[in-house]
């Protein structure tokens, strides 16, 4: 695969990458394989890499983006970096503070894991990158491949927003929109994914997404000084930032570098909460059939995400526990982070919604605005029609 012009090649002298290993059998794969699930239980796969962070005094004049953390990313900075990560923390009321994910490059923080997945498909040199989602990891991926010089498709369910498709097909990506959910979608982009030469972008099933993901804690650690606040509260769908922060707090707290671990909080839309309904049940994994109805979450409304049993044992395992949020709440949520200043996509505002209210009591924490407003446009209608009194900003923290 002939990279882009103005992307020089990765220099040939690499590290070895970490081999795949499923989480559930065991298995290894080949970091040099193609392979997108695992080949006995066709489950999502893991990376055998267990890092060390540096300590935040090297952290000094290192370049300005998640690739500073460069010790706990899976292959070396690209070339095709648009400098992503380093987003702003502020203060939002009390002790709740936000981190300003919709200032990515593609305006969400799936650019976290895009780009790394976008390096690691550059470095097998696939002969096409497909990618499935309901419009921003799929917007991230392209955006990436199109900096990598990779051909690129893009599968949406019909019902994706139309701002959405317009930004994938910008990058030049093209587009398969299918007659289905969410699911539906998922299912005819893995078949596509069987065919040779073909590199799985997937945000569920390949783990670089999660190793990019996790530097949004890498972040937080770093911007409040080597701490973290008392919990992470974050919004889960098929579980990509939350596994993420997941791995980056272990990470931190093996190395000594934080001293106790965050509890950590889920919010899921009450429309479609298949693992609150699993955690309210005391199971492992998923429970039955869940019931599903409209939500302005698009973006979390997934009814079986597949990393299930590890979603609901991180959240387990930190002392944390779930969060569901109405469509009112959603709604009014978003209309009060418009009128502090912060327009955030309806899904991106669902961790607002769930502790702007005192959930948390006087813990310290910290929420992700993940996706931006312009993307989607205001829940329920006119963001201004009601506005609601709110107390003052709390000061910023970074």
């Amino acid at each position: 695969m002939t990279p882009a012009t103005d992307s020089p090649a990765l220099p040939d002298a690499r590290p070895a990458l970490p081999d795949y290993v499923c989480p559930a059998d065991g298995t290894r794969v080949a970091p040099s394989s193609l392979a997108w699930s695992c080949p006995a239980c066709h489950g999502p796969l893991d990376l055998d890499f267990s890092p060390t962070p540096a300590p935040l005094g090297k952290l000094s004049g290192r370049v300005n983006s998640l690739w500073r953390y460069a010790e706990c990313l899976p292959l070396p900075a690209p070339a095709i970096s648009l400098g992503e990560g380093r987003t702003p923390l502020v203060g939002l009321a009390g002790n709740i503070s936000a981190k300003l994910d919709f200032l990515m490059p593609t305006l969400s923080f799936k650019d976290r894991g895009a780009v790394v997945l976008a390096a690691l498909a550059r470095h097998l040199g696939p002969d096409r990158v497909i990618a499935d989602s309901s419009g921003n990891a799929g917007t991230a991926v392209a955006a990436y491949c199109a900096r990598a010089g990779l051909p690129c498709t893009v599968y949406v369910p019909a019902g994706t927003s139309p701002k959405k498709l317009a930004q994938i097909d910008a990058h030049g990506a093209r587009l398969e929109v299918v007659d289905g959910d969410r699911e539906a979608t998922a299912r005819a982009a893995r078949a596509a994914a069987d065919e040779p030469g073909t590199f799985y972008a997937s945000h569920v099933h390949n783990p670089y997404f999660l190793h990019g993901t996790k530097t949004y804690v890498h972040e937080l650690w770093e911007d409040l000084g080597g701490t973290l606040p008392d919990a992470l509260v974050v919004p889960v769908g098929n579980g990509t930032l939350l596994l993420g922060a997941a791995l980056a707090v272990r990470e931190l707290h093996a190395a000594g570098l934080i001293a106790r671990l965050p509890a950590l909080y889920a919010v899921q839309s009450a429309a479609v909460a298949p693992l609150a309904d699993a955690w309210r049940a005391g199971a492992d994994d998923l429970v039955g059939e869940t019931p599903q109805a409209p939500t302005f979450a698009e973006g979390i409304a997934i009814p079986r995400p597949l990393r299930a049993r590890q979603i609901l044992r991180a959240v387990r395992d930190l002392g944390g526990g779930f969060f569901t949020v109405t469509e009112d709440q959603i709604a009014a949520a978003q209309r009060d982070l418009a009128a502090r200043g912060l327009y955030v996509e309806s899904t991106g505002v669902a961790c607002w919604a769930a502790v702007r209210d005192g959930a948390l009591g006087d813990r310290t924490a910290v929420v992700p605005l993940c996706g931006a407003g312009a993307k989607t446009g205001p829940a329920g209608g006119d963001v201004g029609r009601s506005r609601e009194r709110r107390g003052p900003v709390a000061p910023s923290t970074g």
